[in-house]
């Protein structure tokens, strides 16, 4: 009964058209997951037999047959790119087309990640983690890549323009810096304390042919941030090493005003500072984007 049960459900995604509908990336990323885990994670847990190890060999030739189909759209994405016809306004409306958006604002406040991080992390081409180089401080928080969903809404929020320096301080793989290079105006850095990961933004910016994005690898609580205007922090370090860094920033606020977005518990000591003013309606959620400016 199981083997006929696991191979019906191989036989329904490969016998489903709309799945190998390049537009239809939703539903192909869901038979996809039914595929990695309600079938050959399943088998896999299964004492084998000639029958399973067939129905796993079928399994894997749909998924292959899938992610192909993603391989080509993203290929073909990562050249528009690069040859600038496919940025800003345009690929908002593409990500939007093939992906979705957030049905209401309840999403936004939602934890974890989605389709829509699927979706970048293929085109961006992202998918792997770098081994370290060097260790973390104490008050430094391991790498967690910021949902995609949030990215999207910081940069409709900031209203970046061709004037803007934005800033991700603990920038990770680069997503964000990446994402706001392709979607405004601004001239996009990151700053990031590893260097496997600062490498691989690199690498990933040269790619698609960004001329608007830097990544420095640095410590943040001595990098030069004399240009910035706009800045990010998604919980990169708490304690002292996010005070140090937010007296750093409150240095450059007297310079010029600047705006800093914050995402997770970092909010909640940003929102002490009385060098900035809550813009955003924050309240005490960790799980929602913060927007500050300095008084």
């Amino acid at each position: 009964m199981i083997t006929d049960e696991i191979q019906a459900t191989i036989q329904a995604i490969a016998h489903n058209a709309a799945v190998y509908a390049e537009i239809h990336f939703v539903s192909r990323a869901e038979a996809l997951d039914e595929l990695e885990f309600h079938v050959l994670d399943r088998i896999a847990g299964l004492a084998q037999t000639a029958d399973l190890i067939r129905l796993s060999q079928a399994a894997a030739r749909v998924k292959r047959d899938l992610e192909a189909i993603d391989g080509a759209l993203f290929q073909r994405l990562r050249s528009a790119i690069r040859t600038g016809v496919c940025n800003g306004t345009a690929l908002k409306d593409l990500i939007e087309h093939y992906v979705g958006q957030p049905s209401d604002s309840r999403r936004l406040d939602q934890i974890g990640y989605d389709i829509l991080d699927q979706f970048i992390n293929g085109l961006l081409g992202l998918q792997t983690l770098p081994d370290e180089t060097q260790a973390l401080e104490q008050e430094m928080v391991a790498y967690q890549q910021t949902p995609a969903r949030v990215i999207v809404e910081l940069i409709a929020q900031a209203d970046l323009t061709q004037d803007d320096v934005f800033y991700d301080v603990g920038s990770g793989l680069g997503h964000v810096p990446l994402l706001v290079s392709l979607l405004s105006d601004a001239t996009a850095k990151g700053i990031e304390w590893e260097g496997a990961y600062c490498a691989a933004a690199r690498a990933c910016a040269r790619n698609l042919n960004l001329a608007r994005v830097a990544f420095v690898h640095a410590d943040a609580r001595t990098a030069d941030y004399t240009d910035g205007t706009v800045f990010f922090l998604y919980t990169p370090f708490r304690g002292r090493i996010l005070h140090a860094v937010l007296e750093k920033l409150r240095t450059e606020s007297r310079r010029r005003r600047i705006r800093i977005f914050t995402y997770g518990p970092c909010t909640l000591q940003v929102a002490q500072q009385r060098w900035l003013k809550d813009v955003g309606q924050a309240g005490n959620y960790s799980n929602k984007l913060a927007t500050w400016s300095s008084l």
